[in-house]
């Protein structure tokens, strides 16, 4: 059987950008006060009267080719299971580099520790046995799907098998396993 590969979809078409994963996120995960590690941003596209808008849950996007890995001095930023991208807070410096090489602005220093944070798509929720990630049980739409991409049958493969998807900043050159 092969290794999981973890990925997300968010269906920006049933988002309404209500704010419920980030509510879940920080109650699951014990986020500092004023911090998230996951946020709705709200994308106005077109010219008037011709407008249209996409609200879209954004958090990291579990690089295959992570820059913040690659910058970390200290190898607290690794690839964990299923291919996602972790933070060993034990290891952590505190020093940034891997807030500087993320694309996509997914970390934070937390006030209370002085390391790193950012998702972690629930890893110990899915190694406790669970199959979904927090933001995933609390979107109230059903807009996010997380699972296994080499699993054909999980929620996330059949989402990206069935509807057009893309990932943001393609150019970077990051392979990110988070889909919209």
């Amino acid at each position: 059987m092969n290794e999981p590969r973890y990925a997300m979809a968010v269906d920006t078409r049933s988002c309404v950008g209500c704010s419920a994963c980030v509510i879940g996120c920080k109650e699951e995960n014990d986020v500092a006060p004023d911090f998230t590690r996951d946020w709705v941003t709200s994308e106005t596209r077109g010219v008037f009267p011709h407008l249209s808008m996409e609200l879209r849950s954004e958090r990291c996007n579990h690089c295959e080719t992570a820059p913040c890995v690659r910058a970390c001095p200290t190898g607290s930023s690794h690839y964990g299971p299923g291919g996602t991208v972790q933070v060993n807070s034990d290891k952590c410096s505190g020093c940034k580099a891997c807030m500087t090489a993320c694309p996509y602005g997914a970390r934070f220093v937390d006030p209370r520790s002085k390391t790193v944070d950012k998702c972690t798509y629930c890893m110990h929720r899915i190694e406790g046995g669970k199959t979904t990630t927090s933001c995933q049980e609390m979107c109230p739409t059903g807009s996010i799907v997380f699972g296994d991409l080499n699993d054909p049958g999980s929620a996330v493969s059949r989402a990206l098998g069935k509807h057009e998807h893309y990932t943001l900043l393609p150019d970077a050159g990051t392979k990110p396993n988070h889909y919209y």
